[in-house]
């Protein structure tokens, strides 16, 4: 049987104190990747006459988001905000979704936030303004110390795979080396470290999606090898904490191996 919305909403923080306790002590991922799927459909299943009143509502759940997730132990956030097949859509779609992923990161840059924000991803298929606006409030917590969170915007997988190849050549050039001899002589290594997310987001331990699709969309192709996944059946606008603490759950409930 079914309970009651409010029946639910009474137990829920009963119940996420459960899972909470039953966290102790087990493995936590220091980065996770979070693909924040459904924002329309949830402005549709709500009734809204304008599907940007999801994004919006989405771009307002990320601060609490990153809160449950420092309060987790989490170490570093990688956001999917704006895929680089996303920058096709007609400009009255795309504009007000821009607008508010650039107040979003303006917020989370914001003096009396902790978070150290990043934007990766091809920033030179954004509008000129949008692009600057966005490197500017990242450049503005270089030196914060809190929960390092990457902003993907303009992103797409096998783009920044081709970016990552073309860095490590022109590094290899720049460093005097023979453009006949590239091929055999690049690695993983030399991609690693030409990645829009170069450094620990190499490392990703969970991939979460959110809205009930089970594929990666091109999100973290190089990242994502020996990452684990979670595809959670909620739209991103009414994602929840109990939800984050389920996937952690699962997370802790799995043997890695990394391929051995």
């Amino acid at each position: 049987m079914r309970l009651p919305g409010w029946a639910r909403r009474l137990i829920l923080p009963v119940y996420e104190r459960r899972v909470v306790r039953g966290l102790e002590g087990l493995p936590r991922p220091r980065n996770v990747g979070i693909m924040l799927d459904g924002n329309r459909r949830w402005a549709r299943a709500a009734g809204h006459a304008d599907v940007v009143e999801g994004y919006r509502v989405g771009g307002a759940k990320v601060e609490e988001f990153l809160t449950w997730c420092r309060d987790a132990g989490v170490e570093h956030v990688t956001l999917f905000m704006l895929s680089d097949d996303n920058m096709a859509r007609p400009e009255h779609q795309l504009l007000p979704l821009l607008r508010i992923i650039e107040e979003t990161v303006t917020g989370l840059a914001a003096p009396e936030r902790a978070w150290r924000v990043r934007v990766i991803g091809a920033l030179d298929l954004l509008p000129a303004d949008h692009a600057i606006a966005l490197k500017e409030a990242a450049a503005a917590t270089a030196d914060r110390t809190g929960l390092r969170v990457d902003v993907a915007v303009g992103y797409g997988g096998r783009r920044e795979i081709v970016d990552a190849v073309r860095g490590a050549y022109r590094q290899y050039l720049a460093e005097g080396g023979d453009p006949a001899d590239f091929a055999d002589r690049l690695d993983v290594e030399h991609i690693s470290a030409n990645l829009y997310s170069r450094g620990e987001a190499d490392k990703t331990d969970l991939i979460i999606r959110t809205s009930g699709e089970q594929r990666l969309s091109g999100f973290m192709l190089w990242q994502s090898a020996y990452a684990e996944m979670y595809f959670v059946d909620v739209f991103w606008p009414a994602f929840r904490r109990v939800d984050l603490l389920r996937a952690l759950r699962s997370y802790a409930d799995r043997e890695r191996r990394f391929g051995r």
